[in-house]
């Protein structure tokens, strides 16, 4: 298996039409709105420690809803299961900034990975760490390899000036007593979270223990254990593009996570993980240049899960 023979492939295929992907740069947050269409990376991390990468791989870019794996996983850490008390474990079905669902379910978000849930879950997290916002940042900073990964505080600071809606989930889940912290707060933290700033290598490894059990690829420390891996990955299979999970399950097969600055990452468990980067975003919020990518990864590879 030549993976980095199938990325140059990848990589001259996708620069062959890159025009003709469907979408647009997300142009909602105006500090998102100056990514490159044209922009391309693709990396993959494998358990062994070995990186096999192509494209703009030294762009750096906002990792936005992506942060949303770390932000449970951290939940993971100091709750257990008790955190399925305030966010469920199902697919949405609708947008991932829905606020219909959110009341007709009385303020419990139906996963972690729409914007609720990442909210609720957020809210959690503020309440167990004195300095939520650090510590996610030294946590990405340990695993990416890249002790100066920092926030985008332009990136931060539009958001949270434009961030209207999130703060109405915020509020609503607050009149069903699931949010227990001052909204702006989380907001700031919430938002500082999604501005993290890193290129498509450092995301792969980022989240290699996803491929690895739970394990850090570097260190060999555990960051969850093997079953709450298992459980992660479930959730990202069903959940983790959004209301195109399904497709992407069809189309990929692999656990993956989605951000509307145009990465997604993917795993392919006891192998490795994989992170594109193309900011052009179809209807649903994912990179559409990304997903042809990793369909063609999963297909070059025979990367069947099931």
């Amino acid at each position: 298996m030549d993976v980095q023979k199938v990325l140059k492939e990848i990589n001259t295929d996708v620069r062959a039409q890159i025009g003709e992907f469907e979408g647009r740069v997300a142009d909602y947050i105006p500090a998102l709105a100056c990514a490159p269409e044209d922009g391309f990376a693709m990396a993959v991390y494998d358990i062994n420690g070995n990186v096999f990468e192509v494209g703009d791989i030294s762009t750096t870019y906002t990792i936005q809803s992506i942060s949303k794996i770390l932000t449970l996983t951290l939940a993971l850490q100091r709750y257990g299961d008790s955190l399925w008390a305030r966010v469920g474990k199902e697919p949405s079905g609708t947008a991932f900034n829905s606020l219909t669902q959110l009341e007709f379910e009385k303020g419990i978000p139906r996963n972690p990975f729409i914007n609720a849930g990442a909210l609720a879950t957020c809210d959690a997290l503020y309440s167990r760490l004195s300095a939520p916002t650090f510590h996610m940042l030294e946590t990405f900073r340990k695993l990416s390899g890249n002790g100066r990964i920092s926030i985008n505080t332009d990136v931060a600071r539009s958001e949270f000036e434009h961030g209207h809606r999130n703060a109405a989930m915020a509020y609503l889940m607050k009149s069903f007593s699931n949010f227990d912290n001052n909204v702006e707060d989380v907001l700031k933290a919430y938002f500082s979270f999604c501005a993290i700033e890193m290129n498509t290598r450092e995301l792969a490894r980022s989240f290699g223990f996803l491929a690895n059990r739970g394990r850090d690829i570097h260190s060999g420390d555990i960051i969850i254990d093997a079953k709450q891996n298992s459980q992660l990955n479930s959730l990202l299979f069903t959940s983790g593009l959004y209301d195109a999970s399904g497709d992407f399950a069809y189309r990929v097969g692999m656990p993956g996570k989605s951000g509307v600055g145009g990465a997604i990452v993917a795993f392919v468990p006891d192998r490795f993980s994989v992170a594109v980067w193309s900011p052009k975003l179809n209807k649903y919020g994912n990179s559409s240049a990304g997903l042809y990518a990793l369909e063609q990864f999963a297909d070059r590879l025979s990367l069947q899960l099931f």
